[in-house]
């Protein structure tokens, strides 16, 4: 946690700052011994972050000093500190909120592109991003599930067998295999009493974001940085050559200094 750092808090407390600003800036973590609690210092106001009674998580701010805020010390002002401090709170919850967002984010992709044990103690193989199998699996899913009725394993079969690169190759042992990793991660469900699955709201996403990435980012992106390949001039493509031509002669610099 680095809210309270100068150059962070004005996340916070929606103040600049710059090195002519006066005051401590800090952010604390107490947890030796204790229930662990946040404390974030901007000059003399302070934000308390704690488990009320072990349980719900309270946010407490406290302006020791209302020239922190360009507000005089009058009774009249209350309102306003008291503005100035859930607005201190509801800042800092959204940046924690934001935060773990992206935490959330990456372990929900993990637990879709890694391996999982089942609870026989099976490993069931990830659905690893950017593997061709996976993407013509992923795009499969976008596009059968337009279609009428529910997803079969004849369906699949007959949608991959047709793929350039799975043409002939696309085995009802492959089919039965897919099916299995895509149900045991989430992606699709079993019918009951049906040799039948439908699409999962995650399993819609996963493959929208997991076709879509790939196709919008990697290989674009790859001709723009590859070396070899003689894409159209870009941006990004002189940023690098750029970048690569400065990181040379920074090398070269201190590779001469050391000698």
């Amino acid at each position: 946690m680095i809210v309270g750092h100068p150059s962070q808090v004005q996340l916070i407390f929606d103040r600049r700052v710059t090195k002519a600003t006066p005051g401590d800036f800090r952010t604390r973590v107490i947890s030796d011994g204790v229930i662990p609690s946040l404390h974030i210092d901007y000059k003399r106001t302070r934000i308390k972050q704690y488990h009320k009674e072990g349980q719900a998580l309270r946010t407490e701010t406290t302006i020791n000093d209302t020239n922190d805020f360009a507000v005089g010390r009058s009774l009249r002002n209350l309102s306003t500190l008291r503005t100035i401090g859930f607005a201190a709170n509801r800042r800092l919850l959204g940046v924690q909120r934001t935060a773990h967002d992206g935490i959330a984010g990456e372990d929900a992709f993990k637990r879709v592109h890694e391996p999982i044990t089942t609870a026989n103690g099976d490993t069931i193989a990830g659905l690893r991003f950017g593997d061709s199998r996976v993407h013509a699996l992923m795009h499969a899913l976008i596009v059968l599930a337009v279609l009428p009725g529910v997803l079969r394993a004849r369906q699949l079969r007959s949608h991959l067998g047709t793929q350039p690169a799975w043409s002939g190759q696309y085995t009802p042992g492959r089919t039965t295999y897919d099916l299995r990793r895509l149900r045991l991660h989430g992606l699709i469900e079993r019918i009951p009493g049906k040799l039948a699955y439908q699409i999962t709201d995650l399993g819609m996403r996963t493959a929208m974001f997991y076709v879509h990435a790939y196709d919008a980012l990697v290989g674009p992106g790859m001709a723009d940085l590859h070396p070899d390949i003689a894409a159209a001039e870009t941006p990004i493509k002189a940023a690098m050559r750029a970048w690569q031509k400065t990181w040379r002669e920074q090398v070269e610099r201190r590779l001469k200094t050391a000698a």
